[in-house]
């Protein structure tokens, strides 16, 4: 959080004439891997609002405006907006809560929770216009991939490839943005996990025609791109994990759904539905094994490196599973050796 005083009282004017009151207290409440900053805003009488905080010129509110408008008008429960101060890059929102989906999960919840999120899945991928959406393409694909030799690789790991590793790197790199090209195109959150689904057991404002539950936030970097990939988010989650078969299940369901639709033709089988998943998704986890140790090297966020061994695990798990990315998880093995992942380099090795 900013503790900057002149952006500080910037937020507290806001606040006050967007409530016309400057009766209520302001909180940090939330921040997230941008420059974006969350601050939760009690007035007298109880109730609460959010307070976004974008710096300009760091953060941009119009794809946030724009995305979490679509989502609500496709019936999906994100943030109404109650006032807004482009300039200055602050909102005042609904306050969805403090409950996100992974501090609810366990074993009597996932089924119910993810139920939830599988059906608002299918709604944004059935019901939210897509136009004018950036497309999540193959040069964007490959565009995210190169985070992982240059933050994990050489910044985190200390390793720079050598020819013949580069070619296994490039290799690997053209198999996964082929998967992503291969398959069906449909509106596409990009970060669709436990973090980002608030437990929302009541209507915003008793508006009967939005979903309840979940509400969905960071949704600012939406595009159109590969149907598997808001899946992989959502069932190989960067924070928490659930076993193969439970998995699987909720896989085969959704592919079932999608056929419903007509989303998926009739010749889009288990096999290859799984296979468009499974690369969709280590293409993602890829790129955060890039983006968590960026966070850590660049932006001083050290807490993500703690979530490196479950991405490290999703990786090579898929790799190991596809005959012509083997030669990519020797490689990622070689390049850690027996460090520990989630120290920073210099101390892996003490």
């Amino acid at each position: 959080m900013t503790t900057d005083p002149q952006r500080s009282e910037a937020r507290r004017r806001f606040a006050t004439q967007a409530l016309a009151s400057a009766e209520f207290a302001l909180a940090p409440a939330s921040a997230d891997a941008s420059f974006r900053s969350y601050w939760r805003v009690t007035l007298t009488d109880g109730s609460t609002r959010v307070l976004m905080d974008a710096p300009p010129g760091q953060e941009d509110l119009a794809p946030w405006l724009d995305i979490g408008a679509r989502l609500r008008r496709a019936g999906l429960h994100t943030p109404c907006v109650d006032a807004v101060d482009r300039a200055q890059g602050f909102v005042l929102m609904e306050d969805l809560g403090s409950r996100d989906f992974l501090g609810a999960l366990d074993d009597s919840s996932v089924n119910a929770l993810y139920g939830d999120a599988l059906d608002a899945l299918l709604r944004m991928q059935t019901h939210v216009d897509t136009g004018g959406l950036p497309r999540f393409d193959a040069a964007f694909a490959r565009q995210e991939l190169e985070l992982m030799p240059r933050w994990f690789l050489r910044e985190h790991l200390g390793h720079a490839p050598d020819a013949d590793e580069a070619a296994v790197i490039t290799r690997s790199f053209d198999c996964l943005t082929e998967a992503v090209q291969a398959q069906p195109l449909a509106f596409m959150h990009r970060d669709y996990h436990s973090r980002n689904l608030m437990l929302c057991p009541v209507a915003p404002d008793g508006d009967t025609s939005t979903r309840v539950n979940p509400g969905i936030i960071d949704f600012q970097g939406a595009m159109v791109g590969p149907i598997s990939y808001d899946l992989a988010s959502l069932l190989r989650d960067c924070y928490i994990d659930w076993n193969a078969e439970q998995i699987e299940a909720w896989l085969e369901a959704h592919r079932q759904r999608l056929l419903q639709t007509h989303l998926l033709d009739s010749h889009t089988d288990a096999a290859r539905f799984r296979r468009w998943f499974d690369l969709s998704g280590l293409q993602r986890h890829l790129k955060v094994l890039g983006i968590f140790c960026r966070l850590h090297y660049r932006d001083g966020k050290p807490q993500y490196l703690r979530d490196l061994p479950r991405v490290w695990r999703y990786v090579l798990g898929v790799a190991r599973a596809h005959h012509e990315l083997a030669a990519l998880a020797d490689l990622l093995e070689r390049a850690l050796g027996n460090r520990d992942i989630t120290q920073p380099r210099g101390e892996a090795a003490r």
